[in-house]
């Protein structure tokens, strides 16, 4: 049997979600490497100590090399993160009158909900609250 034939456990990690960070870091270096016991972990999370957790499986021959890469600080291009600015209250336009004097919140105008009050009553639940857009100039509530 080669070394290049002979598959070896890189490592293992109870975190899927850093087992895949880790792959794709392996990946990018074009180092072949899969995943063992992800979807075993996935339909019964309570076998997680039993078999070890998410195992990364490279090639033998490709181990030390895999141990060079992780030991790298990432680069990360602060230009390919760019921040979005959310979108505020005087973004959105009230639908109604066109006035940007709006915001998002607890609906001021009283829309009955047989289903949600009779939920309410019968299993000690709190009633339904919905949340719309609010016009300050006009006071009407966007959907």
């Amino acid at each position: 049997m080669e070394a290049y034939d002979k598959i070896v456990t890189f490592e293992s990690y109870y975190d899927p979600m850093l087992a895949h960070i880790v792959l794709s870091r392996l990946e990018d270096n074009e180092i072949p490497c899969f995943l063992a016991d992800e979807y075993s972990l996935d339909l019964r999370p309570y076998l997680n100590e039993a078999l070890g957790g998410v195992k990364i499986k490279v090639f033998e021959q490709d181990e030390e090399r895999c141990r060079e890469i992780m030991a790298e600080e990432p680069v990360f291009d602060d230009e390919a993160f760019t921040e979005t600015e959310a979108p505020t209250d005087a973004d959105i336009a009230c639908p109604y009158c066109g006035s940007i004097n709006a915001r998002y919140g607890g609906a001021t105008e009283f829309k009955f909900h047989l289903p949600s009050l009779l939920v309410s009553l019968f299993f000690s639940l709190p009633l339904y609250f919905r949340n719309a857009w609010h016009c300050f100039n006009c006071h009407r509530d966007g959907a």
